[in-house]
């Protein structure tokens, strides 16, 4: 049964959009050059006895990646090509998946009228071992599927348990931020991009005005771009808050969460989760904000972290980037592409 649906296609024509309905037991989940794999010292793609289905692996982790309806060998190359490189992207975090076993299938679908998007749909399942499922438009050129967010903010949604309709502003903007910072981290997106995009992602939340608690908007498609792009907002105040309080980030309370903690079946309360993440590193910082967050009815104000990241919104709605040096290593330390072997 689906939890979340990344790309539902005909949704405003924006970058994200909304999810499905949510089972009891399953995982919550929901916009250069190429990155080799042996970027990644330890992660290495094995190839099965089909061209369609091989697994990349990662330390102890490991995604098992099957294309259902496989074409041609050509076909299978450049889908091959492209999903280690998002696989890639995923494991610039901690140089380790979340979860140690997950599959990714890839299902290939003709264009459907007007909607031209080449991931049109995805979604991530909990139920009898975790899958990512997309749905790739069976022409989508390689340079398209490489601008597409879609597979990324799929894979972000290993890093959580299912947190139900109440966690869902959660468990998308953790999703949505990660789109945009795991793919700046590879190479797939340009660092200053990325802050454009989250920004421009930011104004599309603003636009819908204020409503119901982020902690009771639940699946209100009124509230689609604030539940994405309001929980954007909380994951980047929490990874600035630790960064700037308790000298360690976002990616290394995940990751000792996920090695803790995280189950491939896992559902937890929000309120459960973000308690998780504090024992797991975050010493209370999540809960902080948590409370405040999850009261919130209008879309909260980017001002604080803008000031600490040097970021600035012109009168046309640019994005200005500020040379001081402290903001500039900020914005690097979470945007700058990385080369990391994953962890043991």
């Amino acid at each position: 049964m689906p939890i979340m649906s990344v790309r539902a296609a005909s949704l405003l024509s924006l970058l994200v959009c909304a999810g499905a309905a949510a089972p009891v037991n399953a995982s919550a989940a929901e916009s250069a050059a190429p990155i080799a794999a042996a970027q990644f010292a330890n992660a290495a793609a094995d190839r099965a006895d089909s061209n369609a289905e091989w697994t990349i692996r990662a330390g102890d982790t490991r995604l098992r990646v099957r294309i259902e309806n496989p074409p041609d060998a050509a076909r299978v190359a450049l889908l091959r090509r492209w999903i280690e490189e998002c696989a890639n992207a995923a494991l610039t975090s901690s140089g380790r998946f979340p979860l140690r076993d997950a599959l990714v299938r890839i299902r290939l679908v003709p264009r459907r009228g007007r909607d031209s998007s080449p991931v049109p749909w995805g979604q991530t399942r909990r139920n009898d071992g975790v899958s990512v499922l997309l749905y790739v438009r069976d022409d989508a050129t390689y340079p398209e599927l490489r601008d597409d967010w879609t597979a990324v903010h799929e894979l972000s949604h290993l890093m959580h348990p299912y947190l139900g309709d109440d966690g869902r502003w959660l468990a998308e903007g953790l999703a949505s931020y990660y789109q945009n910072v795991s793919r700046a981290r590879a190479g797939l997106l340009d660092g200053d991009e990325a802050w454009r995009r989250i920004e421009a992602g930011f104004q599309r939340g603003r636009q819908v005005g204020a409503g119901a608690r982020m902690d009771q908007i639940g699946r209100n498609r009124g509230s689609t771009m604030r539940v994405y792009w309001a929980g954007a907002a909380f994951w980047l105040d929490a990874d600035l808050a630790l960064r700037r309080e308790q000298r360690t980030d976002l990616d290394r309370v995940l990751a000792a969460y996920a090695r803790c903690c995280l189950d491939d079946d896992a559902s937890m309360e929000p309120e459960d989760f973000v308690a998780a993440l504090d024992r797991a590193g975050g010493n209370g910082v999540l809960a902080r904000l948590y409370r405040r967050y999850a009261a919130m009815q209008d879309f909260p104000s980017q001002d604080e972290a803008y000031r600490a990241l040097g970021l600035q919104r012109a009168d046309n709605g640019a994005l200005r980037f500020s040379a001081q040096p402290e903001a500039v290593r900020l914005r690097r330390a979470i945007m700058a592409p990385r080369t990391l072997k994953p962890a043991d």
